[in-house]
């Protein structure tokens, strides 16, 4: 999971897909958290891909990798609404976040990754798997 985290950190911009019904939604995201052990992603409760992850938690996320290698990670969001998992979203993307939300505005919104698969591809070498 490690690896996972440091690639998306490395790489800041990346991509959730989601589902509304049958149609895929795709957007930016740039926040992401480790905290006990979990992979967190941050959204706001009033945004429609916070409501598309609470009715179907199966989520995609990728980008590429500045080396030219890019990553897709499949799993299942899980929200979590303890305010320790959004402080430590919080104090680890404080720039990125200070300005959209605070932890207790009642509008920020934690999930972490469960049952996820990471594959980390290139064009000059086998796909590397990681599972958490």
């Amino acid at each position: 999971m490690q690896k996972v985290f440091k690639y998306l950190k490395d790489n800041p911009l990346f991509y959730i897909a989601t589902c509304e019904e049958e149609q895929p939604r795709v957007r930016p995201f740039g926040a992401i958290a480790e905290f006990e052990g979990k992979l967190y992603i941050v959204t706001n409760n009033q945004k429609k891909c916070y409501n598309q992850m609470i009715s179907n938690p199966k989520i995609e996320i990728s980008t590429m990798g500045k080396d030219g290698t890019w990553i897709r990670i499949e799993a299942t969001v899980v929200h979590d609404t303890r305010r320790e998992a959004r402080v430590q979203m919080m104090e680890q993307n404080q720039e990125a976040l200070s300005q959209l939300y605070n932890v207790d505005d009642n509008l920020m919104e934690v999930l972490y990754l469960e049952d996820a698969t990471a594959t980390i591809y290139s064009f000059t070498k086998a796909p590397e798997v990681i599972k958490f």
